[in-house]
């Protein structure tokens, strides 16, 4: 399949809502083609590492999605290789719902958004966390402080 993203978002329901629209036989196209979206280039990098902010969607045990904003300073969050992000988990208002709900299910959904060019990048992947220091100090950040950091592949 080519459009990663189509791999994982266009089930059967979305298809025929597709073909209903009239929409289908263009995403079809991009499902045929090469492989992509699915490596991080210095395009998607760079756009990253300007950011300050972003949004995070898990999943809990109940089967609810959760969205949480992630924010620090720009560039907090670290193109690590073309499929690795890494960001330190700054401690919020410690109701560890995410986190919580990262321990059962491990996928998650990045939204990076750039408002004033209107311009946004979205991201599916899987979640390890860690706690060894030498992780956590590879993203430590002067004067904040982080429980953990959180690697999205």
């Amino acid at each position: 399949m080519g459009h990663k993203l189509a791999e994982i978002a266009f089930t059967d329901t979305v298809r025929q809502l597709q073909e209903a629209d009239g929409s289908r036989k263009s995403y079809a196209r991009m499902e045929a083609g090469a492989d992509s979206n699915n490596i991080l280039t210095d395009r998607e990098s760079a756009f990253i590492g300007m950011r300050d902010s972003f949004y995070m969607a898990t999943v809990g045990e109940t089967g609810w999605p959760y969205v949480q904003h992630r924010g620090g300073p720009a560039g907090f969050v670290s193109v690590i290789d073309s499929k690795t992000l890494g960001f330190p988990d700054f401690s919020g208002n410690r109701q560890f719902v995410s986190t919580g709900n990262l321990q059962v299910d491990d996928r998650v959904s990045l939204f990076f958004m750039d408002y004033p060019n209107r311009t946004r990048l979205k991201m599916l992947g899987r979640v390890n966390t860690s706690d060894d220091p030498a992780i956590l100090e590879r993203f430590a950040l002067d004067g904040y402080t982080e429980d953990r950091a959180d690697l999205p592949d």
